[in-house]
């Protein structure tokens, strides 16, 4: 199949106006519609748990089990963050604590708040927050994908959380969904603080840029080394566009054609992020003068120093993104589990109530923090 059939065919599942390169956002993790609107201006002095707006804007239901508060706070870098904050009530503090992490591109409003609404019903403090440079939270440029900024992240949310009254800073745990499975063991063999760490369809993102956007467990369809100097290339040659004027471009670029597993996943995150399902505005591609940021990153490389802390590894049967969680799994130190969900696909764990296994993740931050 060419290129331009494979164009037209996930094009018939996207919105009006959106592209397929901007669907695949460098992983083709993130949706690609909506606005550029975010929180602008200078970064917060200091924590603010105070509402903002508490309209609801998510794609799933609000619960009355829990208390809901949009809070901000800064990173080490000056970015001031925004995050939904969710309190189970009617219960007795401080309590243990999770810093839940978005898939790329995504936004807090979508498969990171279902997991931090769910677990606060099942008695944690939630945080899930939106990356440096996208959805609500400051920094600029818009909708870049700065890998340090991203894991550091994590370790700014510990650091609300753990000053919070109604949290137990030593029982301080993290989930990481996709790419943010990734962030998420990064900043956990680098910061002690986060004391058990679960992913879910966990994504090595600069892996999954070098092997060809992400999607290759075929072999031979993993991208060779003069594929990825075309795609650096490309986007190398859009720095000098955009320093000159031009306007920002987003996505992987068109250097390199997707092979045909690449195209099967590309399509599969457009049943999410162009649909009801999982659509929303804030939720962005990132921009292509990113790739040589995500192809440099390698967050498995200091994975012993987790130890002697627990990890939680959570893979669909059938995710193309399994071979991530399951050679996470083989480096990591003990202690260590590795969860396949039967039935399920990388999207799956997004927002399938039915197949995220909630019983066990409660049960290994229960017992854990």
């Amino acid at each position: 199949m060419t290129s331009t059939s494979r164009e037209s065919r996930t094009a018939e599942l996207l919105p009006t106006g959106v592209s397929r390169r901007r669907l695949l956002a460098l992983s083709g993790v993130a949706a690609a519609t909506g606005t550029l609107t975010a929180v602008q201006g200078p970064p917060a002095a200091h924590a603010d748990d105070t509402d903002r707006d508490d309209a609801w804007d998510k794609t799933f239901p609000r619960s009355a089990a829990v208390d809901h508060q949009k809070v901000t706070f800064t990173n080490r870098l000056g970015i001031e963050l925004v995050a939904d904050l969710y309190r189970p009530r009617n219960v007795a503090h401080p309590r243990a604590a999770l810093v839940v992490g978005h898939p790329f591109g995504g936004v807090k409003e979508q498969t990171s708040g279902l997991y931090a609404q769910t677990m606060a019903e099942r008695g944690f403090v939630t945080l899930a927050h939106d990356a440096s440079y996208n959805g609500e939270s400051s920094g600029w440029p818009r909708h870049i994908a700065s890998l340090e900024a991203f894991v550091e992240d994590f370790s700014a949310a510990v650091d609300f959380l753990g000053t919070r009254p109604y949290v137990d800073r030593d029982r301080i745990g993290v989930i990481g969904v996709c790419a943010s499975g990734g962030f998420a063991l990064s900043a956990a063999q680098v910061d002690p603080r986060l004391k058990a760490v679960a992913t879910v369809s966990m994504y090595d993102m600069g892996r999954a840029y070098r092997d060809g956007l992400g999607y290759a467990p075929v072999p031979s369809e993993v991208n060779t080394v003069e594929e990825r100097q075309l795609a650096l290339a490309e986007a190398a040659e859009q720095r000098w566009a955009e320093f000159e004027g031009a306007d920002v471009r987003y996505g992987g670029g068109d250097a390199v054609a997707l092979k045909p597993s690449q195209q099967a996943a590309a399509d599969e995150f457009a049943t999410y992020y162009t649909t009801p399902r999982g659509f929303h505005p804030r939720s962005h591609a990132l921009s292509l003068t990113s790739l040589g940021a995500i192809t440099n990153f390698t967050p498995l490389a200091q994975l012993e120093l987790t130890a002697p802390r627990p990890l939680l590894l959570v893979a669909g049967e059938h995710a193309h993104s399994r071979c991530y969680t399951e050679d996470a799994y083989a480096q990591a130190p003990e202690p260590k589990e590795l969860l396949v969900v039967p039935g399920a696909g990388h999207v799956d764990l997004y927002d399938r109530r039915d197949l995220i296994p909630w019983d066990a993740l409660t049960s290994f931050f229960g017992e854990h923090l």
